[in-house]
């Protein structure tokens, strides 16, 4: 079983980013900060690339939700929230989310929680030797002492690795689709919701067997100078609308049916039945979620039609 960063990006990274960034942040100091309008759409310097993701529109009489998949880490200057997509969150009432990220404290909490061994075994002591002598050479690729996760889980310093190497590159998370809406969504006193809870995603991670979270680290050291070109290709499909090239290849790596239930078919089946009950009462919704959940056969869109629904691509 191979677990890969574009598997995670396309299920649930969310809460781990809003975690793993001021980590990120702390261990590369001669980084430059992130723009100061980074979070604020409305005072954001002109777009240098013109970008027009996927927006798919669910509709009845009195009832509509617009359902938009996000890629949580971007590089300033993406123009994706104008058009169609500003257009369709200007019109509603609501943003949903895949979660509303908690206070600072309280993701801090969850991770000591969850992404810390509890028992004291240190993170390199779990590796066999050549997988620790991969991960001690990828550490010494970014900048960092071996050591450093030692306190980790092993999901924990993938995510945190992972981050690390795409931001080095000039991605940031405060450009990340999620945090330009929650930004856009205060300035106009949008309600925001979200669909599941900062425990819930981060335990999708703490619950894999460890052999599965030692897979997972271990091909993010093996890739990390792959890291960038991975995330450029991720970013380009998703800024042209390619939702079917997309999917595969943020997908390809969950070769895990276990896994691949557990982050996309099943939480895709909840958000799928929260949406038939939203489209019971009358307004108007932007959802905001992964890209990986909007294509493929177990796509949100794909399991809609057992509620008699169905999901339109919008054109603009």
């Amino acid at each position: 079983m191979r677990i890969t960063l574009k598997s995670l990006l396309a299920a649930t990274a969310t809460c781990a980013l809003a975690w793993a960034a001021p980590i990120a942040a702390q261990t590369t100091p001669t980084e430059a900060p992130a723009s100061a309008t980074a979070l604020d759409p409305v005072k954001a310097a002109p777009a240098l690339k013109d970008v027009d993701p996927a927006l798919w529109v669910i509709k009845d009489e009195d009832t509509t939700i617009y359902l938009f998949g996000s890629i949580h880490v971007l590089k300033p200057g993406l123009g994706w929230f104008d058009d169609g997509v500003k257009t369709a969150f200007d019109s509603s009432d609501q943003l949903v989310l895949e979660l509303v990220e908690p206070p600072a404290a309280e993701v801090q909490a969850l991770f000591g929680k969850l992404a810390m061994d509890q028992q004291g075994k240190t993170l390199r002591s779990k590796m066999k030797d050549a997988d620790r002598a991969v991960y001690d050479a990828a550490m010494g690729t970014l900048g960092l002492p071996a050591p450093a996760f030692d306190p980790f889980e092993p999901w924990a310093a993938g995510m945190t690795m992972s981050l690390l190497a795409i931001q080095k590159s000039g991605y940031e998370p405060n450009s990340g689709v999620e945090k330009q809406l929650t930004a856009a969504a205060k300035v106009s006193n949008k309600p925001i919701a979200g669909l599941e809870t900062a425990e819930f995603q981060l335990g999708v991670f703490d619950t894999l067997p460890e052999a599965e979270q030692i897979a997972f680290l271990v091909e993010t050291a093996k890739t990390i100078n792959e890291t960038t070109s991975m995330m450029e290709k991720m970013v380009d499909m998703w800024g042209s609308a390619d939702t079917e090239s997309l999917a595969q290849l943020m997908n390809e790596g969950m070769t895990s049916r276990t896994l691949y239930d557990a982050l996309l078919t099943k939480r895709n089946a909840n958000w799928a039945k929260w949406i038939s009950a939203r489209m019971a009462k009358p307004g108007v919704t932007f959802i905001a979620v992964g890209a990986g959940h909007l294509a493929g056969p177990t796509s949100v869109q794909a399991l809609l039609p057992a509620y008699g629904l169905n999901a339109t691509r919008v054109a603009y």
